[in-house]
């Protein structure tokens, strides 16, 4: 869709913003361009719509060197997304969507037409229609500016930073919107980023490039992480890349355990017999209630009269990862995950040791989650002795370290 053939920018100051990119990025797909600050990647990214011109090259879309194309011809059949959206603050919130349709003379009927259907696709009610961007929320703002960007209905997309100037949450959730608009829409996307995590999060391919506008490496986020080219590489994308590939495993395919798993009208005798610390009680349509701590049950009854610490969060197996259910593991009062189906009905549990033996290959995120379960118990350890200290030496007046220790246990589990 989309080849930069042996493409450079030079500038005559001496500086050099690309330098000899070879590159074919894949109709329908999304491929993101990262690296430091002067690298050349929104460069590269304005070249396909020649608001940059190459110095040596071409760039070709769908076959076809874009110099053959008058500029703005060209910029019409190509949406454009940009950071803080770039909205013409005196157009309504409809009319900044209708405007490349506008332009490309559809009707004002129609154009608006269309601007109210992408209103609803980027998930913003009708009622927003007749709003000034001012009137709007940076994260509204940048839905209305990916509506805008899809007005004709372009078969390529190329952003730049879309989502860097909002903060975390409302970049998440954007993240997700955008996510599900390219299943339903299937675009050809160049997305520029700063953020590893975002590239390897939406990119079907990632292209890294280093200071000096030179190619890194272009891969499959899983590839990139499994098989970084070379240093600069491996330190760019960071040192926990091997938690990261767990996001390539599906949660359905990891390995659970259903003895844990008691309904809260069993006796505990049966929580004993289970020879484990902890037991997860769920009610008759197995949704999770809480953990029992075998130590602090009762000497008889069932579990319905035992005390629970709260469950911590659950993973899914429908649509969760790996990387999702090792950090409910690790954040769980029992080191514990919970795996529940679609209906919130527990499937079953498995530690951080179970789920870090479903990853393959050449065993680094088994090995970074290892260690990641080593120090969470580590940590559980030092806790024990810790309140047990406590409890010896501090008697009823307490002692600081044992107190504290044992309020932190509390939160984050005592690991029994």
């Amino acid at each position: 869709m989309i080849r930069f053939d042996a493409v450079s920018k030079n500038y005559p100051n001496g500086t050099t913003a690309v330098d000899e990119l070879s590159l074919e990025l894949a109709e329908g797909g999304i491929t993101v361009l990262v690296g430091p600050s002067g690298c050349g990647k929104t460069t590269t990214l304005r070249m396909v719509n020649r608001m940059v011109e190459p110095t040596a090259g071409t760039v070709s879309l769908r076959g076809q060197d874009i110099r053959e194309i008058a500029a703005p011809e060209l910029r019409r059949g190509i949406g454009y997304v940009i950071q803080h959206a770039g909205l013409f603050p005196h157009r309504t919130v409809l009319d900044n969507i209708a405007t490349v349709p506008l332009l490309l003379g559809w009707g004002k009927k129609k154009a608006r037409s269309r601007a109210a259907e992408l209103l609803e696709l980027v998930g913003l009610p009708s009622s927003m229609a007749k709003r000034y961007p001012y009137q709007l929320s940076g994260g509204q703002q940048q839905r209305v500016g990916v509506a805008r960007a899809l007005g004709a209905d372009p078969p390529v997309l190329l952003m730049d930073e879309p989502f860097s100037a909002v903060d975390p949450i409302v970049r998440g959730e954007l993240q997700a919107e955008f996510i599900r608009l390219q299943k339903e829409l299937h675009k050809t996307i160049v997305f520029v980023t700063h953020d590893i995590d975002e590239a390897i999060k939406l990119g079907d391919n990632i292209a890294v490039f280093r200071t000096g506008g030179k190619l890194a490496q272009f891969d499959t986020p899983e590839r990139l992480l499994a098989h970084p080219a070379d240093d600069f590489v491996a330190d760019f994308v960071g040192q926990d890349r091997g938690i990261r590939r767990l996001s390539f495993v599906k949660a359905a395919d990891l390995p659970l355990r259903e003895g844990l798993v008691l309904p809260a009208d069993s006796p505990v005798a049966r929580a004993r017999a289970a020879g484990e610390p902890w037991v997860l009680v769920v009610d008759g349509d197995r949704r999770p209630l809480g953990w029992a701590a075998v130590a602090d049950l009762p000497t008889g009854g069932t579990l319905a009269d035992a005390a629970l610490t709260p469950l911590g969060h659950t993973f899914s197996l429908a649509g969760d990862s790996a990387r999702a259910a090792l950090d409910a593991a690790l954040l769980s009062p029992s080191r514990l995950a919970v795996g529940v189906d679609p209906q919130g009905a527990v499937v079953g549990v498995a530690d951080a040791y179970e789920l870090s033996a479903a990853m393959t290959g050449d065993g680094t995120a088994v090995e970074v989650a290892a260690e990641v379960a080593a120090e969470a118990a580590a940590e559980d350890s030092v806790s024990k002795v810790s309140v047990a200290k406590g409890e010896t030496d501090g008697g009823s007046g307490g002692d600081a370290d044992g107190t504290g220790d044992s309020g932190g246990s509390g939160a984050g589990g005592d690991g029994r």
